[in-house]
């Protein structure tokens, strides 16, 4: 616990999600006490008039930003008009209006998709803008993207206090499984679990399994959006991450050694790879506040694969 959350009302959106309910969590440890969780169903966040709304109603000191609309590769090629206006609108109109209530801090989430398709690796945070990005990341990665030209551009004119993070792949207890916009692993997770009590000799993958991805334990990012929140003010974007890539082929054995899945793999090459690398360059957060994760891989894979057996219906229902 530390004294800068001592009075400080903080609005999270997104708060009640995946990596909301892991920020408000860390929130709460390190002694925030008026945390406040809007929810989609009461605020539209993409109209900017229930957007001012609620700034209005809460007067928060400090806004974390976490809502957002994402999926899979799947989700990202059947609904790329969406990912890109929805997460858009909901970015400017949090700033704006952030802005307009005076709010003394906004801590904005983007994603690592925003990167170009192939930077140099570890990415760094100065490659953002050295090329397109993968195409079924692109309409999301580049919504996120442009809300970091208004981080910056808003501090520029207005001196409004916005940072801007950019979490790599996340995983972790409370993952959506729902196989319509599920990520990488739960999606592997439940393959394989549903393959093993059906008794399936073999499993049919996305791909070539040539792919790699770089995946940060939710409740280190947790720690990461927090500790930025108290001790970052800078205007430069900062990448959160492990530091370590797994190729996709690798990360299937361990997923499969964690459920005990022991049959066949056999990958579908007519379908994306996705990005062929992902792995961030983790000095600037290290330097500027402190961060480094500190979950080991294997024992993430644990909780995640043990969180899932022990909330299936939940975890399978989740869409947002």
């Amino acid at each position: 616990m530390t004294d800068f959350w001592t009075g400080r009302r903080v609005l999270v959106t997104g708060g009640s999600g995946f990596l909301g309910s892991a920020v408000v969590a860390r929130l709460h440890a390190a002694g925030a006490m008026d945390v406040i969780v809007p929810r989609s169903a009461d605020t539209d966040l993409r109209d900017r008039a229930q957007t001012a709304e609620l700034l209005a109603e809460v007067r928060p000191d400090l806004v974390i930003h976490l809502a957002a609309k994402v999926g899979g590769i799947g989700y990202n090629q059947v609904h790329p008009a969406e990912l890109y206006l929805d997460n858009l609108l909901m970015g400017t109109y949090i700033v704006e209006e952030a802005r307009a209530h005076g709010v003394a801090k906004t801590v904005l989430v983007g994603t690592v998709c925003s990167y170009p398709k192939e930077p140099p690796v570890p990415f760094h945070e100065e490659s953002l803008w050295n090329g397109f990005p993968e195409e079924t990341n692109a309409p999301y990665g580049i919504a996120k993207l442009a809300q970091l030209v208004h981080a910056q551009t808003a501090r520029e004119q207005y001196g409004q206090n916005v940072i801007y993070l950019i979490p790599t792949n996340l995983y972790g207890p409370g993952d959506k499984f729902n196989p319509a916009v599920s990520h990488v692993i739960p999606a592997l997770i439940k393959k394989c679990v549903e393959a093993v009590e059906a008794g399936a000799g073999h499993i049919e993958l996305w791909g070539t399994g040539s792919a790699s991805r770089e995946f940060l334990y939710v409740d280190d990012a947790a720690e990461g959006i927090v500790l930025a929140a108290e001790r970052y003010d800078d205007p430069d974007p900062v990448n959160l991450g492990t530091d370590h890539e797994v190729p996709i082929r690798e990360l299937v054995v361990e997923i499969a050694a964690a459920t005990g899945f022991t049959g066949e793999i056999r990958w579908d090459a007519s379908k994306p790879d996705g990005q062929p690398r992902r792995r961030v360059d983790t000095s600037r957060a290290r330097e500027r506040f402190g961060f480094a994760a500190t979950t080991a891989f294997a024992a993430g894979l644990e909780r995640t694969v043990a969180w899932y057996l022990a909330h299936r219906t939940e975890a399978e229902a989740r869409i947002d």
